[in-house]
């Protein structure tokens, strides 16, 4: 049981990816709070997670949102006396080509995807500081490194999300908090299951491993990156993309 004890706390975890890391670390002895902004699915995890013998709670929160995301925080701490993991994988797509994309499209994914891992970090962290320990995990993509057609907004927020990664890294690290990112490649989720069949087939092609990513896949790197197995990597960037980024 590699998260024996341990208290997380993950966001975007009533589907996709979220819900997977939520599942993956229950299986390891951890205590999760579901956080989401949709109530049916966040209350639907934690029951699962339940399910498997492990202690949940369910917090409605828009990341965006700095005093949800502090009563968040406080609630999670008042209910387990603890938090020593933070996965902020909560996130949004509003895709559109520069000359059509509205200010509006620009400003909803920036304050989530972005601004949303501020707030969320910044909450939570002063719990951590005061144990000594604690294991922050974000969200990045391969798309903030090479860029994607039609992503401005998405793939500002995904090289914002690596810069912010490397200072808190620097920041915490006398605190005994290490702060890490992983860059999911394509993952087989409910985003990209909108898009076209031509398109997915050609993204396999593109990947050396011939398939899409499975969410356990970006789990189970959250996983490493949590446990203590990961106690002397901070400010690393994990690609976990099938080998499409080199």
């Amino acid at each position: 049981m590699r998260l024996e004890n341990k208290v997380a706390i993950i966001t975007g975890a009533g589907r996709g990816i979220g819900k997977a890391t939520a599942l993956r670390f229950a299986d390891e002895g951890a205590t999760i709070a579901v956080v989401d902004i949709d109530e049916k699915l966040g209350n639907a995890t934690a029951a699962e997670v339940m399910a498997k013998g492990r202690k949940a709670i369910f917090c409605k929160v828009n990341v965006a949102d700095h005093q949800q995301t502090e009563e968040m925080a406080k609630k999670t701490h008042g209910e387990f006396g603890r938090i020593d993991i933070l996965v902020n994988n909560a996130g949004i797509t509003r895709d559109a080509t520069l000359a059509k994309m509205t200010s509006e499209q620009f400003d909803q994914v920036i304050d989530v995807n972005l601004k949303g891992v501020f707030n969320c970090t910044k909450a939570v962290v002063p719990f951590m500081v005061e144990k000594n320990y604690g294991r922050i995990i974000n969200t990045s993509s391969v798309v903030g490194i090479y860029g994607n057609f039609g992503q401005t907004n998405y793939v500002a927020t995904k090289a914002g999300v690596i810069g912010m990664t490397k200072v808190w890294a620097r920041e915490f690290g006398r605190k005994g908090i290490t702060v890490n990112a992983v860059e999911p490649g394509f993952i087989a989720t409910e985003i990209v299951g909108s898009v076209p069949e031509k398109v997915l087939t050609a993204i396999k092609e593109k990947t050396p491993l011939q398939r899409l990513g499975d969410p356990v896949d970006i789990a189970n790197a959250y996983l490493f990156l949590a446990s203590d197995e990961a106690a002397f990597i901070t400010g690393a960037v994990l690609s976990v993309d099938g080998g499409m980024v080199g």
